[in-house]
């Protein structure tokens, strides 16, 4: 993740103390009639109404020893070993302190995964003392949420879930948690900003707000004026470790969501298209003789995946998916992510610089494909229209560069820092397409890129095979040779 120069993305996860109590009904009200733009006297009787469905999580795991030796029994170091919090077999326990809530009267509890991973017991402790032994339900690393339960011989408080949609920047919000250790803490704010995306995974649409969260807030609860819980405390960016105003919630809409179907069955079924995508900009969408602002282009296709078998092809340029437009990978990761499995969805796309539909039956999500990532040299100026010294494919610049046997095109050996392709080409890229052309020599490729020339408003489209972490991949690139 890339934050500004000394910010660090921070989850939240402390070491222990104290916490919240119980009751029968939810203790949320709804927002309607409450007029927000108005600053509350005082959040004294909303916090000592919500105290008692907010709860710290204790969690506890045993970890191998790692460095420093274990020193046998009877040794003159043996007292070492409980120095070093090791037992006599030289494993040490670790623990670790988060927040979370009560969202149902039989002892469903909601948490961030990161509270909670890896642990070989939890403990959820109440406002009024309480302690019990809680089972981890469900969890889902995309959204870093987990769910909790705990046994109760009576019913115990909890709160509802707002309409996330409906919370816009300069609501007052609350936050209560378990900072630092000290359990039962309240925090008050505003929200700063929606649909915040941290590239954490993918559904990254975070709420911003300026309520002082801190290590140990992670997995509790943002209240809204009505007590109803509009997000899950989640992440910090600080320079110092502590608050500087600027924190991250998960949405309650899709809080609600995940947590209800992990109670319902334990993990989160994700719908699967099975390509890898690439943003498009305005100039790669009239590069492919289409209209919009923006796209995303299939740059590798799972083989016997849903996209494989609706015929798909690299290269295709989507610029619907199931009637919505999506205009970045984002937004198409956010409405596969919300199309259920087996659905049969149109796809609008553009090929070859005509517009097609396909017919897409959606799979379901088995792993995550790692991300791709490539740097650029700034190296010397080349002479040639695109900015780049191209070399053929033979048996020494396949070893060289790594290029598969079944690979053919030209490779780029540099790339000029003030020519045209600067930015766009990588060195070691393998140009395979200009234009929609395929080309095989370093003169059929100069060749289309001067034929291009002729007309400098349209971008050149660049196709390339370029490798990546996962192997080699398409990548499509638009070159503006007015520069």
């Amino acid at each position: 993740m890339r934050f500004p120069a000394l910010a660090a993305l921070a989850l939240l996860v402390s070491v222990p103390l104290a916490a919240p109590a119980a009751a029968q009904q939810s203790l949320s009200r709804s927002v309607e009639g409450l007029d927000q733009r108005d600053r509350p006297a005082s959040f004294r009787d909303l916090s000592k109404r919500l105290m008692p469905a907010v709860v710290n999580i204790s969690t506890s795991k045993t970890v191998a020893p790692e460095g420093m030796p274990t020193f046998p029994e009877g040794s003159p170091m043996e007292r070492f070993n409980d120095f070093f919090g090791r037992d006599e077999d030289g494993f040490r326990r670790e623990g670790s302190l988060g927040s979370g809530f009560v969202i149902s009267a039989d002892g469903y509890v909601v948490t961030n995964n990161h509270v909670i991973d890896g642990a070989d017991e939890i403990e959820v402790n109440f406002a009024n003392g309480r302690v019990l032994d809680a089972e981890l339900v469900g969890r889902d690393r995309d959204t870093d949420l987990a769910v909790l339960k705990v046994k109760s011989d009576t019913p115990l408080s909890y709160v509802s879930f707002a309409d996330s949609d409906a919370a816009e920047v300069g609501d007052w919000v609350i936050a209560i948690g378990n900072p630092f250790g000290f359990g039962g803490s309240v925090s008050a704010g505003i929200i700063s900003a929606r649909n915040r995306d941290l590239n954490a995974g993918r559904s990254d649409d975070f709420i911003q707000t300026d309520a002082a969260i801190n290590r140990g807030n992670s997995g509790g609860p943002l209240f809204n004026l009505g007590g109803e819980v509009v997000g899950v405390n989640t992440a910090i960016i600080s320079p110092t470790g502590g608050s500087v105003g600027i924190g991250f919630s998960v949405p309650s809409n899709l809080v609600n969501r995940i947590t209800g179907e992990l109670i319902k069955s334990g993990r989160i079924r994700r719908s699967w298209l099975g390509v890898n995508v690439q943003d498009a900009d305005e100039a790669l969408v009239r590069a492919y003789r289409a209209s919009g602002k923006g796209g995303v282009i299939v740059t590798r296709i799972t083989d016997d995946g849903p996209a494989d078998k609706a015929k798909l092809e690299v290269g295709d340029l989507i610029l619907s998916f199931d009637g919505q437009p999506v205009a970045s990978v984002r937004e198409l990761t956010r409405v596969i992510a919300d199309t259920p499995i087996d659905k049969s969805v149109p796809v609008r796309l553009v090929r070859d610089g005509r517009a097609r539909t396909f017919t897409v039956t959606m799979g379901e999500l088995q792993e995550e494909t790692p991300e791709d990532t490539t740097q650029l040299p700034d190296l010397p100026a080349s002479a040639n229209d695109l900015g780049a010294d191209l070399s053929s494919l033979d048996d020494d610049i396949r070893r060289r560069y790594g290029v598969p046997k079944d690979v053919e095109g030209v490779v780029v050996t540099s790339v000029s820092a003030r020519g045209p392709a600067y930015g766009k080409l990588v060195r070691g890229d393998v140009i395979i397409e200009i234009n929609f052309e395929r080309v095989a020599t370093v003169t059929d490729t100069l060749e289309k890129v001067k034929a291009a020339r002729a007309n400098p408003a349209e971008p050149l489209l660049v196709r390339v095979k370029r490798r990546g972490d996962a192997g080699w991949f398409d990548q499509f690139l638009s070159v503006d040779l007015g520069k």
